[in-house]
């Protein structure tokens, strides 16, 4: 075999990141395999907090590829990104009659990795 095709993959992960789960997860899924200018693009134009939180992951992990030498972000994809649930941190809000509810703030730990493709030769 003279040449075939292998993924060299760079990854940035933001962890306690104060964004809900669920709010980031259609933010990732809206960019999970596409080209990085297509995912930057989409997320330029994104009206939600996490598509900024995302765009700035993706221009680490970006800029970790480069540093790996691994080529042109115009030929890199994104291979895989995913949102992990962070810790919850719990605060209490008084109410009336001397009760309190409680409320949830969520954090997120988020992860993408970027892969480009790459040339090898391998001789049998």
């Amino acid at each position: 075999m003279t040449g075939f095709k292998t993924m060299t993959e760079a990854r940035a992960i933001l962890r306690f990141v104060r964004v809900a789960p669920r709010k980031a997860k259609p933010v990732i899924d809206m960019i999970r395999g596409q080209h990085v200018p297509a995912a930057l693009a989409m997320l330029k134009h994104t009206p939600r907090h996490a598509a900024r939180v995302v765009e700035k992951i993706l221009r680490s992990a970006v800029a970790n590829a480069e540093q790996k030498e691994m080529g042109d972000s115009e030929s890199m994809v994104i291979s895989k990104a995913f949102v992990n649930c962070g810790p919850t941190y719990k605060r209490v809000r008084a109410r009336s009659m001397g009760r309190a509810n409680a409320i949830q703030k969520r954090t997120s730990h988020i992860t993408v990795v970027v892969a480009a493709p790459t040339i090898q030769d391998k001789k049998q």
